[in-house]
């Protein structure tokens, strides 16, 4: 059975369980030359506020009483252990405070003493078939503890076609409702954006999570609402559910996608972020109804885990860029280009996307007619992104010394590339993989690099090496000598014509 027709029917199975249970830097080899980063213009939208008022406060899910709410989770909270570690995202549990109250506790504890400013929430629908996730229009989400304000960054939720506005969902949503009050009570002052999370095909997860993992940084959180099986026996439940908590701990998509969790979309997605991060993983505390209340005969498990990071690790880049913030990238490099070479003005570009702040290395390569007309780049994050990328398409046109300057009247025969570089680190040449991998070579103070790109031209490794060498001023052969340095990196290429 194919995932995608695998999950309709889990969906389908869990959603129904769910209301009965609601009832109840270089020219590779040159230094470039470096303009100064630029400003952007602030605008201040005046935004009408809309309150989304909770449904399930007094009810049998929380107390509704400022003071009874407040007492039910300082008990809760003096109960659960923090862990000394790095947090970057919390699977929480979303059931009434009676039943796994405690048991989300462990979750938010790891939040008290933080300084997020904002935090993402992934949570299922319960009661409205969604396909990719909705997010809402409202400024506020208020609770018995008081109002929380909505991100700015909810707006920037709908720049992915995947994710749609509507309010209705968010109508009687215990998957969202439950995690506001404790969010207020450990983090008062923090802004929230709630995404409602409907069924997905495995690439239109993975699409998401690249997506997200862009804003997911030490300002922002990121929150998964799931519990786990429902109205099993026992110990059946807490088999299945142990399978499941291993799965996710382990990072593994195939078999976190059998268990069976309502949340489970969104717990996909945290998955792939937490793989493209590099977030580790820790169990925090599981138990079930049956542990809880006492009744063994159809139980639901509950889970908190954390996802986190050592504190002086550096995560990696969050996955490639999508196809509009490539289209940015080559339409920035492009009025770049024409403004220098037209005007010799730098354009001041302004950004809010926070993957286009990321310190990366890039190259902008010209071709005129297929032939290279410039290129000039940073193999080393020397900058912001999108800074960068302007540097490099200014230098690219006028100072690569290979070239005569980019004239006016070459601009429409111009193409540009623009190629995003991950991280270099260190190789051997055993390890690179011709295709994929761009090579850095350095012998003494010599030192020459070749993009990947560079092998459609050369697909011999042994030739790649030997050119490269000459390429630094060295002996054909100096890849074999004991004292060489290679580093490799992979390289996001992308051009104009992509685009037309």
């Amino acid at each position: 059975m194919n995932f995608d027709r695998r999950m309709a029917i889990i969906m389908g199975g869990v959603l129904f369980t769910a209301f009965i249970f609601l009832i109840i830097q270089i020219i590779p080899g040159n230094e470039p030359v470096t303009s100064s980063s630029a400003t952007s213009e602030e605008t201040t939208i005046t935004m009408e506020k809309k309150v989304k008022e909770p449904d399930l406060a007094g009810t049998g899910w929380y107390p509704g009483d400022r003071e009874d709410l407040k007492s039910m989770l300082d008990s809760f909270l003096s109960n659960a252990r923090k862990e000394d570690i790095n947090i970057r995202a919390l699977i929480c549990a979303h059931a009434g405070y009676m039943a796994s109250g405690q048991t989300a506790a462990f979750s938010y504890k790891q939040l008290e003493g933080t300084t997020f400013k904002k935090a993402i929430i992934l949570a299922p629908s319960h009661s409205h078939p969604i396909h990719g996730g909705v997010v809402s229009d409202y400024t506020h989400f208020d609770t018995p503890l008081g109002e929380l304000k909505v991100s700015p960054l909810n707006e920037e939720m709908l720049r992915n076609s995947l994710i749609a506005q509507d309010n209705a969902p968010f109508s009687q949503e215990n998957s969202i409702e439950v995690q506001l009050p404790y969010l207020k009570k450990v983090m008062p002052d923090i802004e929230i954006v709630p995404i409602i999370i409907g069924q997905m095909s495995k690439e239109e997860i993975r699409q998401l999570a690249e997506f997200l993992s862009g804003y997911l940084n030490q300002d922002t959180v990121l929150l998964t609402s799931t519990d786990l099986s429902h109205y099993h026996p026992y110990d059946e439940a807490v088999s299945l559910d142990r399978e499941s908590i291993d799965a996710i701990l382990a990072l593994d998509f195939n078999k976190v996608a059998r268990g069976e969790m309502c949340g489970l979309f969104p717990v996909l997605i945290t998955v792939e972020i937490a793989k493209l991060k590099n977030w580790k993983t820790r169990l925090l505390h599981y138990e079930n109804s049956g542990d809880v209340f006492g009744d063994r005969s159809r139980v639901v498990g509950y889970l908190a885990l954390a996802f986190y990071t050592d504190r002086e690790s550096r995560e990696e880049s969050p996955g490639p860029l999508n196809k509009s913030e490539q289209h940015y990238l080559l339409n920035l490099a492009r009025e770049t280009v024409e403004e220098y070479v037209r005007d010799r003005k730098t354009l001041q570009p302004g950004t809010d996307n926070p993957r286009m702040k990321e310190k990366k290395g890039t190259f902008v390569t010209l071709e005129k007619k297929g032939q290279l007309r410039g290129c000039i780049g940073h193999i080393r994050a020397v900058q912001e992104l999108y800074l960068d990328v302007r540097d490099n398409a200014i230098n690219a046109a006028v100072n690569d010394p290979r070239f005569p300057a980019v004239r006016p009247d070459e601009l429409d025969e111009i193409e540009i590339e623009v190629s995003v570089l991950t991280t270099p680190e260190p190789t051997t040449v055993d390890e690179i993989q011709p295709g994929k991998d761009g090579i850095i070579l350095e012998l003494g103070a010599s030192g020459a690099t070749y993009l990947p790109q560079v092998w459609e031209q050369i697909p011999d490794k042994r030739e790649f090496l030997t050119s490269l060498c000459r390429k630094a001023g060295l002996s054909g052969d100096c890849w074999r000598d004991p004292e060489v340095k290679l580093h490799r990196y992979r390289v996001q290429a992308f051009r104009e014509s992509e685009f037309q």
